[in-house]
């Protein structure tokens, strides 16, 4: 079996630069003959994939965390072989939100090298969406609203660490205010006051938030959670429930599923698709069932 191996040094504040030499050793372990490229600068993976000729190649592994999964699937999409070949997912990223769906957890890497010499694969869906900027492809989660802004707050806070999340959230529940939302869901237009707007192709986001409990990565479907108008007391309480899934109980949040989804906003919003700063507001999405094949138990 031959592979081609994207690593990102960067991946989980470091992880990616310090376990390299470890995965190549597993992979030679395992008796997997591997081609091994590391990403130099945001966007490079996306680069890398697009060029690469996957008839040359069994496979496509990938050492990282969301946002390197987020490159490589759009490079894989851009990629103009006729060949398609699977994904196997390293995780050791700081969030490894659509690994956990697979059952592979960050601190047992190990075990996902393992599993690429069997080669037991299984399709999962894709999220394609348009903006007024471009297209790009999320396997794991897009949001917009209140959890954008903390994001885009605590990119700004990294230095501080894990800390920059919770000072991110501080800020922004201080000037929280909602937005006017126009949503269609497979031709059904509903209007909100909302605060954050989250569509779930996997179950978490982030390290340990559990978005969307029922969603599932291969019923060609995408779950939709908003978070409406509601004061910042409650906003506060709404948020360590996200860590169980119990958020969805509340009488502000609201849950649906769609296969093709547009939404508007007063005023634009930027989005997060995969942990990632990029598009605003309008956009559509559209599910792509089962388009991908990745590695898993």
């Amino acid at each position: 079996m031959k592979v081609f191996h994207l690593n990102n040094p960067a991946s989980g504040n470091g992880n990616g630069r310090r376990l390299f030499s470890h995965i190549k050793r597993e992979l030679d372990a395992n008796r997997i003959e591997h081609e091994t490229v590391q990403t130099e600068y945001a966007g490079h993976g996306t680069e890398i994939v697009r060029n690469l000729k996957f008839e040359n190649y069994d496979a496509l592994t990938v050492s990282g965390g969301d946002g390197t999964l987020f490159e490589t699937i759009n490079g894989y999409f851009a990629n103009p072989s006729v060949k398609r070949i699977p994904i196997g997912i390293i995780p050791i990223g700081r969030g490894n939100a659509f690994a956990r769906d697979l059952e592979f957890h960050p601190k047992m890497w190990g075990d996902a090298i393992d599993t690429i010499s069997f080669n037991k694969t299984k399709h999962v869906d894709v999220a394609l969406c348009s903006t007024k900027e471009g297209q790009f492809y999320f396997i794991n989660i897009l949001g917009l609203g209140f959890v954008t802004d903390v994001a885009k707050t605590a990119f700004k806070l990294r230095a501080f660490g894990h800390l920059s999340y919770i000072l991110g959230v501080l800020h922004r529940t201080i000037s929280l205010k909602p937005f006017n939302l126009k949503l269609e869901i497979d031709g059904n237009k509903i209007e909100r006051e909302n605060v954050f707007v989250e569509i779930s192709n996997s179950r978490y986001t982030g390290k340990d938030f559990l978005m969307a409990p029922s969603a599932s990565i291969d019923d060609g479907l995408l779950d939709i959670t908003l978070l409406n108008k509601l004061s910042r007391a409650r906003l506060l309480q709404c948020l360590p429930k996200i860590f169980t899934g119990d958020h969805i109980k509340m009488k502000e949040v609201e849950c649906f599923n769609a296969r093709k989804i547009k939404i508007e906003t007063e005023p634009e919003k930027l989005l997060t698709p995969d942990g990632q700063l990029t598009g605003s507001t309008p956009i559509e999405i559209e599910c792509l069932t089962r388009s991908l094949k990745v590695i898993t138990r």
